[in-house]
């Protein structure tokens, strides 16, 4: 298990100090979209530059999941 940290973008960043473990990546981007989702309807803005950024162990982003999309 690796753990991944779900950085916010909204103005400004919001950084996951815990994160969460993980197998891969993939689930972890599975788990963005999921993050993303659950903001989008709890907080809808319409603010097209707030994301959920996955940041593996080693500090490299390894996605970035729009919060609002186009």
């Amino acid at each position: 298990m690796r753990t991944y940290y779900f950085d916010t973008k909204d103005g400004v960043p919001v950084r996951d100090r815990v994160g969460l473990e993980f197998a891969n990546a993939s689930t972890a981007i599975t788990h963005s979209k999921q993050m993303a989702s659950r903001i989008r309807s709890e907080k809808p803005s319409g603010d097209l530059d707030r994301h959920v950024v996955v940041i593996d162990e080693s500090g490299e982003e390894v996605h970035r999941e729009a919060i609002d999309p186009a």
